[in-house]
């Protein structure tokens, strides 16, 4: 699975002109789900996304975790976060079928959910746009293959 992570100020996910989601300062996380990942891989990356200590404390340090900061969450499916861009034409068949991903998108939704954030979202499969405020910018990359994340 990985997780993009921006810190905003404000970001928002709108489909067909219609607001889908929309948060105040927080994060914006693009995420993938790999074909190989399990609910294990969607309970740890969900972790790892709420326990990030990116903002700021009285001293100017990334100190403070999304709990502390009073953070949202806005959550946006990326499939295209498994592309294959070894030719001009990216591939995307390291991307879960969406039998696959949805229920693990979900999960880590209803895991973000169940720490005590207010999670909003986009809709999976849909075309949507996302606008964001970044907050630095301060943008985390979070791969459950990479034992560094």
């Amino acid at each position: 699975m990985r997780a993009v992570v921006t810190r905003v100020k404000e970001a928002s996910v709108t489909i067909d002109g219609r607001t889908s989601g929309a948060i105040n300062k927080g994060f914006l996380i693009l995420l993938g789900v790999h074909a190989n990942d399990t609910e294990e891989v969607a309970k740890k990356i969900a972790d790892r996304i709420c326990g990030l200590r990116v903002f700021e404390d009285p001293d100017g340090k990334m100190n403070i975790n999304p709990t502390d900061a009073g953070a949202e969450l806005l959550i946006v499916s990326q499939f295209t976060l498994y592309a294959d861009c070894r030719s001009r034409r990216p591939g995307f068949t390291e991307a879960a079928r969406p039998e696959t991903a949805i229920p693990l998108y979900e999960l880590v939704i209803s895991e973000c959910r169940a720490k005590g954030f207010k999670v909003e979202t986009g809709e999976f499969g849909a075309d949507m746009l996302v606008s964001s405020v970044n907050d630095g910018p301060v943008t985390i990359i979070l791969d459950s293959d990479d034992k560094r994340s």
